[in-house]
């Protein structure tokens, strides 16, 4: 190994075990072993380097000198765990090259594996901020169904990764009735989810300045307009239950329709009447009017509710959603959404949904 030594540090063993210690003790940045050694032949030698403790020690670059040529001892070589090997008599031009060579890839893995590790940092961070905005998207969902005399609710919020961008709310107000609203927001992930709470916030907003569906949704399209003044929207709707009748009125924007159940099973669909907020001049939402008899039922959701699809890649759609829906007779508006749930991911023969999932079931009494 002597002409070596005019380009590269150079420390010679005479035995493998000599190689062995001075790799615990010192490390080297690469290894070249000759087969025949007075004690371990170079296989065995590079055999206990890879099962080294010392993650350095096992991951340094080993050249094999050896004298034979044939095809089953490059096998035995590279089996043992050598990166390259060099027959004899060394050609040292050809040696240098190998040396050079697996140095570079030595140092390129070294730094690959640097960039790894700050890249898992990364990510744990970012699960962690995830993690916080789950918890605080889930703290400003409602903690509790509403109640009001003569019906009863239901709801599901499932997002496709921790945090959403589908959003749901209610509030009651003074005259004892209850509106509820469910928007979704463009994108997923950490933006989509603040803008469901920047929907809370306008439609509670809305809510102290108008309490009926159509002023409400002016009320949020204006405001949205102004803060984004068009580079975004959100599909919303907004539903007013009235207290002590089967009387309800609906605004959509863009949001898929308002389903009713009647008794004898057939379902009506009540479309939105504009365009999802951020894409239409403000004001101009028409409200659309229903009754429903005791023991018929209403559900209001994001289209994330029929978007699954089958194994051939079919999807529900929402001609396929509004077929599997029944009365809920004699089910609470809960179980009834459960149901519809569940007959949803039976289709698809699967419990993963594409997009994010919020819906609120009503059945009245």
């Amino acid at each position: 190994m002597r002409p070596l030594e005019r380009d590269y540090d150079v420390i010679e063993c005479q035995s493998g075990s000599e190689t062995l210690q001075l790799l615990e003790g010192a490390g080297a940045a690469l290894v070249v072993l000759d087969y025949q050694m007075p004690d371990l032949n170079g296989a065995q030698v590079c055999e206990l380097i890879r099962s080294s403790r010392n993650s350095e020690v096992a991951q340094s670059p080993i050249i094999m000198l050896t004298g034979h040529s044939h095809a089953d001892h490059e096998v035995e070589c590279l089996k043992a765990g050598a990166n390259d090997f060099v027959t004899k008599p060394v050609n040292l031009a050809v040696l240098r090259a190998r040396i050079d060579t697996h140095l570079h890839l030595h140092a390129m893995r070294k730094q690959l594996l640097a960039q790894n590790l700050e890249l898992e940092k990364w990510r744990g961070r970012q699960e962690e901020d995830l993690e916080a905005a789950r918890l605080t998207q889930q703290a400003i969902l409602p903690s509790r169904h509403p109640t009001l005399d003569g019906w009863n609710f239901g709801s599901n919020y499932h997002p496709l990764m921790q945090i959403g961008g589908d959003m749901y709310d209610w509030l009651r107000i003074p005259d004892g009735s209850l509106l509820v609203w469910i928007s979704d927001a463009t994108g997923h992930g950490a933006s989509a989810a603040l803008l469901t709470t920047l929907s809370k916030l306008l439609f509670r907003h809305a809510a102290a300045e108008a309490q009926h569906p159509a002023g409400i949704m002016d009320y949020v399209e204006r405001e949205f307009q102004a803060i984004f003044r068009a580079h975004t929207y959100m599909t919303a709707a907004c539903l007013l239950i009235n207290h002590g009748t089967g009387r309800v009125a609906f605004c959509g924007a863009g949001q898929p329709p308002l389903l009713i159940v009647r008794g004898t099973g057939r379902v009506d669909s009540i479309r939105s009447t504009r365009p999802p907020l951020g894409l239409h001049k403000v004001g101009g939402s028409v409200e659309e009017h229903r009754h429903l008899d005791h023991g018929e039922a209403l559900l209001l959701y994001t289209d994330g509710l029929y978007e699954i699809q089958d194994p051939a890649g079919r999807r529900l759609g929402l001609d396929g959603l509004i077929n599997l829906i029944s009365p809920p007779d004699p089910e609470t508006a809960a179980e009834w959404l459960t149901r519809i749930i569940k007959q949803s991911t039976s289709f698809a023969e699967s419990v993963t949904f594409p997009d994010d999932i919020a819906a609120f079931a009503a059945v009245r009494e």
